[in-house]
């Protein structure tokens, strides 16, 4: 564990975290972090750049730009071959 330091607590509520903390973390200026109380005292997280999502968040977010009958795998798997063989075409030979 490094040494230990101090800070104060602004009038704002505001805590100035000591550069070479910051430095370590690579947390500069206008990086969100996570506050967690512990039994210890207070935790300091950096916050994800994503929210955290569930298969159930983003299921059916497309819903409505496809209507036809679903695919089955199958299908899915020869249209994705099908790209596939199509992109390296272009890749090999541009005019194609």
């Amino acid at each position: 564990m490094a040494d230990t330091l101090t800070t104060k607590i602004s009038t704002k509520g505001q805590v100035i975290l000591p550069k070479a903390v910051r430095q370590r973390r690579d947390w500069n200026t206008g990086t969100k972090l996570i506050v967690e109380e512990t039994p210890e005292g207070v935790l300091l997280k950096k916050a994800p750049i994503f929210p955290q999502t569930k298969p159930s968040d983003v299921f059916g977010m497309l819903k409505d730009k496809y209507k036809g009958e679903p695919k089955t795998i199958e299908e899915m798997d020869a249209a994705l071959l099908e790209a596939v063989a199509e992109d390296f075409k272009r890749s090999v030979d541009p005019n194609s």
